[in-house]
């Protein structure tokens, strides 16, 4: 069961990590990654990423056959770990293509949030799991360092939560 709480906090944890890497099924069977830019930044949105992709490209195609897709998110320097599931679909949402525009799109799509080319891939999140280390670096190393000598596994570092949505 999800919280208001829970979902506020993998907003939080995913806001300021400015690429996601989605994982769908290639053709071949093999899993395959792009990185992308979330475009949404607050959990306004309910339990959906946005994302903007070629309408061309091979993931709208790859997508439109199987959506079952996976994001992750990684923010190392701060020990923010993201698993996001979900279901994807190819949208034509002029609304929400212009609500979620911005400058930094126009290297892609340089019309605009009408350029031809430019697709929404609309995530639905169903499961997410994510690993938010609040330990110091130093208090993690001692204790890593105290689990190495003693032998039984490390003390808690963080929060480890997985949320179906």
């Amino acid at each position: 069961m999800t919280t208001p709480t829970a979902q506020q906090t993998l907003w939080t944890l995913i806001k300021d990590i400015k690429f996601g890497m989605l994982t769908h099924r290639h053709d071949n069977g093999e899993l395959h990654s792009h990185p992308l830019t979330t475009q949404n930044k607050s959990g306004d949105e309910g339990a959906t990423l946005y994302f903007f992709i070629s309408r061309k490209g091979e993931l709208a195609n790859r997508v439109l056959q199987d959506g079952n897709v996976n994001v992750s998110y990684a923010h190392p320097g701060d020990d923010r770990y993201v698993s996001v599931s979900g279901h994807a679909a190819v949208t034509e949402d002029q609304t929400k293509k212009d609500a979620l525009w911005s400058p930094m799109a126009k290297a892609w799509f340089p019309a605009g949030a009408t350029d031809p080319d430019l697709a929404l891939l609309e995530v639905a999140i169903h499961h997410a799991e994510y690993w938010d280390v609040t330990e110091s670096k130093m208090m993690q190393l001692v204790k890593m360092a105290k689990a190495a000598v003693t032998g039984k596994p490390s003390e808690h570092l963080g929060e480890h939560k997985e949320l179906n949505l």
